[in-house]
């Protein structure tokens, strides 16, 4: 796909200047997440899905996915439906009645977008995720190797907060950041955040009707930051300021992000077809950004020692498998950062490894296929999967 380099945001610069800035189209990307807001999939006055809406989008992602590209969706919605159906009245709720809301309500949405997928013989697999899960990294890992599978088997993974479990209070915009953070997980190269708005402005426009329409924006910058709003309504917990915020999450994992205006129906053919909407662009790659964040922003828990046979594996492109692993040092649990050193304790790289350092010990040197047998469960094939390991750092 065509890469950008972001020059940034000139104070008092027109937004039309960035007209002539080089945009990309839906059709360039492999792996694209769409973020679909409350206030978007219910009605907010009957507290019902918009069931012609939705079976339009699903039509959407229909066509992206036919044409070879990984489809996952983030979906708000769950207390929108729970409310109406516990009869909850209108206005803030109580977190217990919050996660009451989304216990009913998840149900319906689950079976909602199962149902619109599967008119298209899409399969959908339903994941329920908190912030802490795309945090703390063995359960990040979990969470990445279960969508990265059920891409793999071509289904298309709806993702929501598992708002029934939180652990403090649910806050607007949730769903914007968690969006942008499962874009980073799955080594998504676009985040589309439908909206009821058609993108940014240089205010917010509905208070300022001199406020203009920004196209593009190649970097954010304290003056980008200043242009976001608050939060929009009650059922839709996202704002501008959360948009931009998941926007510095996307850029940072080498994620694209766009916000577009998602209330008419087929939203992403319109974007194909110019409707007015906001890039945000990045200069890095998915592939990139993680192994910078490998190699730089992780600190060692230990070693694994390979042998000859698996450094030139590594060095082919290679993931490490247990066979290839001779010895390994220190204290490690599933998740943590380990060095790879050669026979002659060369540093070749550092990577997330599979396994906790006493499972380690047990599978080293053995084949993929014998670590069932030798653990008592069917454990990841490899030791360090190539997407997870940053070679040639120090």
């Amino acid at each position: 796909m065509t890469r950008f380099s972001p020059r940034g945001w000139r104070r008092n610069r027109n937004p039309a200047d960035f007209l002539s800035v080089q945009t990309p189209s839906l059709n360039q990307f492999r792996r694209i997440v769409v973020k679909v807001g409350s206030s978007l999939l219910v009605d907010r006055d009957r507290g019902r899905l918009r069931q012609a809406w939705l079976a339009a989008l699903a039509e959407d992602l229909a066509d992206l996915h036919q044409r070879g590209a990984d489809v996952l969706v983030v979906s708000s919605g769950a207390i929108a439906l729970g409310r109406t159906v516990l009869g909850l009245p209108s206005g803030p709720l109580r977190l217990e009645e919050s996660q009451a809301a989304a216990a009913v309500g998840q149900i319906a949405l689950a079976r909602t977008w199962a149902e619109a997928l599967g008119h298209h013989a899409l399969t959908a697999g339903q994941i329920l995720l908190t912030l802490a899960d795309t945090e703390e990294r063995r359960r990040y890992l979990n969470a990445r190797a279960t969508l990265g599978r059920l891409l793999d088997l071509r289904a298309v993974p709806v993702i929501n907060e598992n708002d029934t479990v939180a652990t403090t209070e649910i806050r607007y915009g949730d769903n914007d950041r968690l969006a942008a953070r499962v874009a980073t997980m799955a080594g998504a190269d676009l985040l589309v955040l439908f909206s009821d708005i058609d993108g940014l402005y240089t205010a917010p426009p509905a208070r300022d009707p001199a406020a203009r329409h920004i196209p593009v924006v190649e970097r954010i910058t304290p003056e980008i930051d200043a242009m976001a709003g608050g939060a929009a309504s009650e059922l839709s917990r996202g704002g501008m300021r959360t948009k931009i915020e998941a926007g510095k999450i996307a850029a940072s994992g080498g994620t694209h992000m766009l916000i577009a205006d998602g209330r008419g129906k087929n939203p992403l053919s319109a974007i194909t077809q110019g409707a007015r909407c906001t890039w945000f662009l990045t200069a890095s790659t998915p592939a990139t950004a993680r192994k910078t964040w490998i190699a730089g922003s992780l600190e060692p828990r230990g070693t694994l020692h390979v042998d000859a046979g698996a450094a030139r594996a590594l060095a082919g492109g290679a993931s490490l498998l247990p066979v290839g692993v001779s010895r390994i040092e220190g204290e490690f649990a599933r998740g943590d950062a380990v060095l790879i050193r050669d026979g002659d304790g060369r540093l070749l790289g550092r990577g997330l490894v599979a396994y906790d350092a006493a499972e380690a010990a047990l599978v080293l040197g053995k084949a993929s296929r014998d670590i069932a047998a030798i653990l008592g469960y069917p454990g990841r094939a490899e030791m360090i999967h190539r997407d997870d390991m940053a070679l040639g750092v120090s």
